[in-house]
């Protein structure tokens, strides 16, 4: 594991989840599509990849901070044409912002994996190819290709699949829910719950891990299996 990988995966670790989805989850007041302007991509990506400082990375709420002081105006002037009330739209915004910051942070810690698994150099992202489709870009042996690292709930498993445009791939992979984590079994039967067996399943075979806060994050050998087969 690099440098690199360590302190970002260090720093998910510290990440507090819970205290978050206590915050957050039930406030749903800002659901409509965010203007690009204001979207918190170009941010993320320069705060936790390209600009990164791993000495200090910032949660959350240092993250939204910085967020709020380069987008303010133009947050405001959306707050004033979607003609909503200060306290709903900023307590709604900042929710929104942190489903995204958590989604992102996922994506990006999977990218820092890929560039530990093809070498440093190797991976690109930010919010130019994100909104091409590709959440990052990896370039080996000359060839470069874009990865989607996507989250389902109707397909209880983790693979790479490979798309119709053949220079992008796509890694699905599916989380129980917290719920299930806490309740594996069902009550009736004591059978474990099918998206529990898939998890274990991919957990043992080095796909992925939970950590001890909640958050699930791929580990090397997806990246290893693609790196054999790169072409």
């Amino acid at each position: 594991m690099n440098s690199r990988l360590k302190k970002f995966d260090d720093f998910v670790k510290k990440v507090d989840l819970e205290a978050y989805r206590l915050k957050y989850a039930h406030i749903k007041i800002v659901e409509m599509d965010l203007p690009r302007n204001i979207q918190a991509l170009k941010t993320l990506y320069k705060y936790y990849w390209s600009d990164v400082n791993l000495k200090k990375i910032p949660q959350f709420e240092e993250y939204y901070d910085l967020y709020y002081k380069e987008h303010s105006d133009d947050i405001e002037k959306f707050r004033i044409k979607t003609e909503m009330c200060k306290d709903c739209y900023y307590k709604g915004l900042k929710a929104r912002i942190y489903r995204t910051w958590a989604s992102i942070i996922t994506q990006i810690h999977a990218g820092y994996v890929a560039e530990d698994v093809f070498g440093l150099g190797s991976v690109d992202m930010n919010d130019e190819l994100d909104h091409k489709g590709k959440d990052f870009i990896i370039t080996y042996k000359g060839i470069t290709k874009g990865i989607q690292v996507k989250k389902v709930s109707k397909r209880p498993e983790a693979r790479i699949q490979r798309n119709t445009d053949k220079n992008t791939i796509t890694i699905r992979y599916c989380v129980p829910s917290r719920s299930d984590f806490e309740n594996p079994t069902y009550k009736r039967t004591g059978k474990i719950k099918p998206q529990m067996l898939d998890f274990c399943k991919f957990s043992k075979s080095g796909i992925l891990n939970r950590y001890d806060n909640g958050f699930v994050v791929f580990i090397p050998k997806v990246f290893e299996d693609l790196k054999m087969c790169w072409s």
